[in-house]
């Protein structure tokens, strides 16, 4: 890998233009653990690429969809962000104190312990790696959201278990295959990401979780359409096609048979560049603060937004998000027009609704109607006042 590499977008590009060494020394080391294919070794799909790493540098951004066809590594994308995710700090109490808690409560707002503990001086918090929490398919409602410890009740207490929600509280939550989900796992999904936090009651039990987490899902949509309420919970969309180039296929081929046949070997390949990824998004992280919007970026997105006859606010916070990100990423502090002209059709497209046009025009010509005739009426009324006033 270089090293003149300026930015991420700049080794996001390398990467994935290079060719896979072959001259990497073939080890085979006898291990059987998981090995992450490395996101840098994916070839093309650079729009799903930077839409993931968005995702990652600004979770305001609120999630990426992944919507293709099978087979067009959606799905290895995703998990191959493991070696790339950031760190967050985590609480050290079994309840979840932070000291955002304290500043937004006062320190009652804490367990007596962490209230100690913060009185001494002492962190409420360590740094932990961001974590990828999948949602199985066959999930049920009470593995979503937690239920009652069935081992607890075995020694006849009653104490509740955490769901994969509240797992996901500052963690990345993966949905494959969103489009097939229950509605009511969809619903609990929806109301925690909404809120931020969620509560469970379990007969005389009630806990509340925290569940701050960025948004991924992926689909074919062979398989079925996706409701419109979770659709716009995800602010970038991304439509992942098959690769055209030839070359591109034939490197995707090489390094597919490689990570089958010797995944360590891949992953030794690419280690420097995914280190210098890891690096740099941790340094996005802390810059993203500081990153700004010129008027002209501004004007753009809005003048965009209200020609594309988009209702939902979200299509604002998604698109000045992924442009404060991608401007970041590309190691600068002022997000430009040009950096929403980039990130614009991942945030943008899929938000239209045919359904609400037309419901919305056709509200349209009822209330012309219904103010037509409140202003004929009126001045109806007001003429006949005038003519009653001039008869006496």
């Amino acid at each position: 890998m270089s090293n003149s590499i300026e930015s991420l977008t700049d080794l996001l590009a390398q990467a994935s233009s290079r060719r896979f060494l072959e001259s990497v020394p073939d080890e085979d080391l006898g291990i059987t653990d998981h090995v992450t294919f490395p996101f840098l070794a994916l070839v093309g799909q650079h729009e799903m690429k930077l839409a993931l790493l968005l995702t990652l540098i600004n979770p305001n951004v609120g999630g990426v969809l992944l919507i293709g066809p099978r087979g067009t590594g959606k799905t290895t994308a995703v998990r191959s962000l493991v070696d790339l995710l950031p760190k967050v700090p985590r609480s050290r109490c079994h309840y979840g104190c932070l000291p955002e808690d304290i500043e937004l409560g006062g320190i009652d707002a804490v367990c007596p312990e962490c209230a100690e503990r913060y009185g001494s001086g002492e962190s409420l918090t360590y740094e932990d790696r961001v974590r990828l929490i999948e949602l199985p398919l066959n999930a049920r409602l009470e593995d979503v959201v937690g239920g009652l410890d069935e081992r607890a009740a075995v020694h006849n207490r009653l104490r509740l278990k955490r769901g994969l929600l509240a797992r996901a509280d500052r963690n990345i939550l993966y949905v494959d295959e969103v489009n097939l989900l229950a509605d009511d796992i969809v619903d609990a999904i929806l109301d925690a990401a909404a809120q931020g936090n969620y509560t469970v009651h379990r007969g005389p039990l009630s806990a509340t979780y925290r569940s701050r987490f960025a948004l991924i899902g992926s689909m074919n949509p062979e398989e079925g359409q996706l409701r419109p309420q979770i659709l716009d919970r995800f602010g970038l969309r991304v439509i992942v096609r098959g690769l055209t180039d030839r070359e591109e296929r034939l490197e995707a081929y090489r390094r597919s048979v490689e990570y089958l046949r010797n995944p360590r070997r891949l992953v030794n390949a690419f280690a420097q560049g995914t280190s210098l990824a890891r690096e740099e998004l941790d340094e996005t992280n802390k810059a993203i603060r500081e990153v700004t919007l010129t008027s002209e970026a501004e004007n753009l997105g809005l003048e965009l937004i209200q020609r594309m006859g988009i209702e939902s606010l979200r299509a604002e916070i998604s698109l000045f998000e992924a442009a404060r990100a991608h401007t970041v990423a590309d190691g600068r502090k002022e997000a430009t027009a040009q950096d929403v002209h980039i990130v614009a059709p991942m945030a943008l497209r899929l938000r239209r609704s045919a359904f609400i046009k037309n419901y919305l025009s056709t509200q349209s010509q009822e209330e012309e109607e219904l103010q037509g005739l409140l202003s004929e009426l009126t001045e109806f009324k007001s003429q006949g006042g005038r003519e009653s006033s001039d008869a006496a």
